[in-house]
C-alpha cells in the first residue's frame, strides 16, 4: 500500500489528497500530512488548505502560523474562499508577515517566525470581501465584524447587519452570535429582540461558549426575560466546561456566593483558578480577595493570585497588593513597592488608591514637603482632561491634601470629573446637597445621583433613594426608592438595609412586616450598623 501511495503521489494530486485525508479519517496525522502535503505542492487548492489547518493545529506537523499562513496566501489566490476568510482572520490577530526581496504576491511570502503586530484591518478587509462575496460564511461573519468593530473608515452596520444574516442563515455560529449582538445595540422592536434570542440559541446550540455564556448572563440578569438563575448556572457550567475563562469565573463566583441556590467553595474556587489560569484578572484578584478574607487567611496564596491579576491587567488588584506590602502579610514589607503599586492602581482609574497614596504621604511627619506634592501628582493630567486625575485633585482640594482647602475648587474638579467618573457624580450630588463651595441645589443633586445610581454606585443608590422617599428635589416617588433600597441592600450596602427595616417596622410605602425588618435590620446590624443594632435591642 505505501508503494501505491507515492506513486499517487507523484501522478494524482488529487488522489494523494483523497488518501490524505482517509488517513486522517483513521487518525494517522504524520502519514495523512504527508500526502496532503504531496498535493499541496502540486497546486490543488482545497490541499493548500487543509495543509494550513493542519499548520494551524497542529496536527501531524509542529505548529506555525506562518506556515499555515504561507499555504492559505497559496489558495487565497486561486480564489478558495475559506482559505481567503482564514487568512483574514490571520491578519486581525496581527501576524506579522514579511514581504521577500523578490516583491513576490503574498502567496509566495517567506515567513520567517510567528511575529504578531497590531490587527491590518485593511487587509483583513480586503480578503473578508473576497471571501465574503465568494460564499463562506465564516468570511461573511468576519467581513461583518470588521465593518462592525473596525477603524472609522471601514465601519458600516448596515452592510455588517446584510453580512451577519447571510451568515446566520448559511447556519454559521459566528453569524449567528454577531447578529445577535447587533441587533441588541439596536434596542429595536419585540420581533427584533425575539430574533436576537433565536440567533444565540442557534450559535449556543451549535458549541460556540460564547453564545452559551451570553444567554447565562441574560438569564442570570434577567435581560429582556425573567430571571432563572438555574438555568444561568447550567448554562455557565456548559461554556466553563468548554473552556471559556469567562464562564468559568462567573460560576466560580456563583458557587462560592451561593447565587445558584447552594454554595459549594471548593468547586467553586477551582473552577476561579481555571477562569485566573485562563487569563481573567477579576477571576484572580478575587481569589486573593477570598484567601485574604479565609479563615485562618493565606495571605501568601492571596499575594500570587493579586499578582497574576496585575500582570493580566487587572489594576485593581494593585491596591490590594499594595495593602500586603504595607503590612508584610503574606509577603516581605516594602513600602516603596507598595507606594509604586498604588500609583500603577491609581494610574488605571481606582479612585481609593489616589487617596490611600496621597493619606500614605500625608501621615508620614517626615514627608510634609512631599505632601504639597500630592496635588501635583494630578494637576497636569486633569488640565489635560483626565476625569479621573480631575476627581483626585478634587478630593485634594476637598481634604486639604498638600493644599489649603478650598471648597470652591473642590466642587469645580469633582464637577469636572462627573462628566465620566460614576464616583465623582455621587460626590458631586452630595456636594450639591449639602452646599459645599456652592449654592445648595436638591433638584440638581437629586440629577447627579440618579447618574451615579444608573451606573451602579451603591451609595448613590442609597442617597437617591432617601431624596426620593421624602420628595427632595422633587416629587416623592416611594415605590422607586424602595427599588433602589432593595437593589442597594441585596449589594450588601448596611444604610439600605437599615432603610427597608425600618420601612417594614413603619409601614408606608411597603406593608408593616416584623420578620421583614426584623430580617434586614439583622442583616444591617452585622455590617456594624449601629441604629440597627438600636432598633433590634429596643
Amino acid at each position: 500500500m505505501a508503494v501505491l501511495d507515492k506513486i499517487a503521489t507523484k501522478l494524482m494530486p488529487a488522489r494523494a489528497l483523497r488518501r490524505g485525508l482517509e488517513l486522517a479519517e483513521a487518525n494517522k496525522p504524520a502519514e495523512a500530512f504527508a500526502m496532503i502535503a504531496a498535493a499541496a505542492r502540486a497546486g490543488v487548492p482545497e490541499a493548500e488548505l487543509r495543509i494550513a489547518q493542519c499548520y494551524l493545529d497542529g496536527d501531524g506537523v509542529p505548529p506555525s502560523r506562518a506556515e499555515a499562513a504561507r499555504w492559505l496566501g497559496r489558495a487565497s489566490d486561486k480564489g478558495n474562499a475559506q482559505a481567503q476568510a482564514l487568512l483574514a482572520g490571520l491578519y486581525m490577530t496581527g501576524l506579522n508577515l514579511q514581504a521577500d526581496e523578490s516583491g513576490n504576491s503574498h502567496s509566495d511570502l517567506l515567513f520567517e517566525q510567528d511575529a504578531t503586530g497590531d490587527p491590518d484591518f485593511v487587509k483583513a478587509h480586503e480578503l473578508a470581501v473576497k471571501s465574503a462575496q465568494g460564499g463562506s460564511a465564516n468570511g461573511q461573519a468576519l467581513l461583518a465584524y470588521i465593518l462592525t468593530v473596525g477603524p472609522p473608515s471601514l465601519r458600516n452596520l448596515d452592510e455588517a447587519y446584510k453580512w451577519y444574516l447571510k451568515s446566520a442563515e448559511a447556519g454559521c455560529a459566528e453569524g449567528s452570535l454577531g447578529l445577535a449582538l447587533l441587533l441588541a445595540q439596536r434596542n429595536g422592536d419585540p420581533a427584533e429582540k425575539a430574533r436576537m434570542m433565536t440567533e444565540l440559541k442557534s450559535a449556543s446550540e451549535s458549541g460556540l461558549p460564547t453564545a452559551t455564556y451570553i444567554l447565562a448572563v441574560v438569564s442570570e440578569q434577567g435581560i429582556g426575560t425573567l430571571v432563572d438563575v438555574e438555568a444561568a448556572a447550567k448554562l455557565y457550567r456548559e461554556a466553563a466546561e468548554q473552556g471559556l475563562p469567562s464562564a468559568q469565573f462567573r460560576l466560580g463566583t456563583g458557587l462560592v456566593e451561593g447565587r445558584f441556590g447552594q454554595t459549594d467553595e471548593a468547586e467553586g474556587v477551582a473552577w476561579l483558578r481555571r477562569g485566573a489560569l485562563g487569563g481573567v484578572g477579576e477571576a484572580a484578584s478575587y481569589l486573593g480577595d477570598y484567601f485574604t478574607k479565609a479563615q485562618p487567611p493565606d495571605f501568601k496564596e492571596a499575594a500570587t493570585w493579586y499578582q497574576r491579576a496585575i500582570d493580566a491587567g487587572y489594576a485593581a488588584a494593585s491596591r490590594q497588593l499594595a495593602s500586603l506590602y504595607l503590612t508584610g502579610y503574606g509577603v516581605m514589607e516594602d513600602r516603596a513597592e507598595a507606594e509604586r503599586l498604588l500609583r500603577v492602581a491609581a494610574d488605571g482609574g481606582n479612585l481609593d488608591a489616589g487617596a490611600d497614596l496621597a493619606n500614605l504621604v500625608m501621615k508620614d511627619p517626615d514627608r510634609a514637603q512631599e505632601a504639597e506634592a500630592v496635588p501635583g501628582w494630578f494637576r497636569d493630567a486633569a488640565q489635560g482632561g483626565d476625569f479621573v486625575a480631575a476627581f483626585n485633585l478634587g478630593l485634594c482640594f476637598a481634604k486639604g491634601v498638600g493644599v489649603q482647602q478650598d471648597d470652591r475648587k473642590a466642587a469645580q474638579w469633582v464637577r469636572r470629573a462627573a462628566e465620566e467618573v460614576a464616583e465623582a457624580q455621587y460626590m458631586y450630588g452630595r456636594i450639591l446637597q449639602d452646599g459645599r463651595g456652592v449654592p445648595v441645589d436638591l433638584r440638581e443633586a437629586r440629577i447627579w445621583f440618579a447618574r451615579a445610581a444608573a451606573a451602579g454606585v451603591p451609595d448613590a443608590r442609597v442617597a437617591l433613594a432617601e431624596m426620593l422617599l421624602n420628595g427632595d428635589g422633587g416629587s416623592p416617588m416611594p415605590d422607586m426608592a424602595v427599588q433602589l433600597f432593595t437593589q442597594a441592600a441585596k449589594a450588601g450596602h448596611p444604610s439600605a438595609m437599615y432603610a427597608l427595616g425600618v420601612l417594614y417596622d413603619t409601614g408606608g410605602p411597603l406593608p408593616k412586616d416584623t420578620g421583614e425588618s426584623r430580617k434586614w435590620l439583622t442583616a444591617a446590624a452585622s455590617h456594624g450598623h449601629e441604629m440597627a443594632v438600636q432598633m433590634l435591642n429596643r
